[in-house]
């Protein structure tokens, strides 16, 4: 990549003393910053990530873990939203789904949706997890995986 531009961090070793692979991609997102008195290259803090991975303390959480479990309740949608806020030095994972249509209006049956669901969460994958059953149709609806960076150099300027 030309310096300056965005791209996935990948490690390439050149000789044998250290580990035997020839590259390990982090999957993480970086640039090279433009070059400097010094003489090897720097690299900007690293700014997001290629996979749709998210660490919550110490734990590695995919999407497709928390659909899985989703799908298992059948009082709830297969629509969901997974919102990652900080309070203080820990962070949040909120998870925001829908009713189905015919249980939205048995509020009984979608608490004990909903307590089944993070407790899933809290056994299978380890993370405390907000459940929050909002209306039918309350989550917007996406088309693919959406990614967006922010360059915090542009937005500053």
């Amino acid at each position: 990549m030309p310096d300056g531009e965005l791209g996935k961090l990948v490690f390439t070793l050149l000789t044998k003393e250290a580990l035997p692979i020839v590259r390990y991609r982090t999957r993480d997102l970086t640039r090279l910053l433009p070059g400097s008195a010094r003489t090897m290259l720097r690299m900007e803090k690293i700014t997001g990530r290629s996979d749709d991975v998210m660490i919550v303390r110490g734990v590695n959480v995919f999407p497709t873990q928390i659909e899985e479990l989703l799908l298992k309740q059948h009082a709830l949608a297969p629509h969901y939203q997974i919102v990652l806020t900080k309070e203080g030095p820990l962070d949040v994972l909120t998870l925001n789904v829908e009713p189905c249509p015919e249980t939205a209006p048995n509020a009984s049956v979608l608490d004990q949706a909903k307590a089944a669901l993070a407790y899933d969460i809290k056994a299978l994958i380890g993370v405390s997890a907000v459940v929050q059953v909002l209306d039918v149709n309350g989550i917007e609806r996406s088309v693919g995986k959406a990614w967006r960076v922010i360059d915090r150099r542009k937005a500053a300027s």
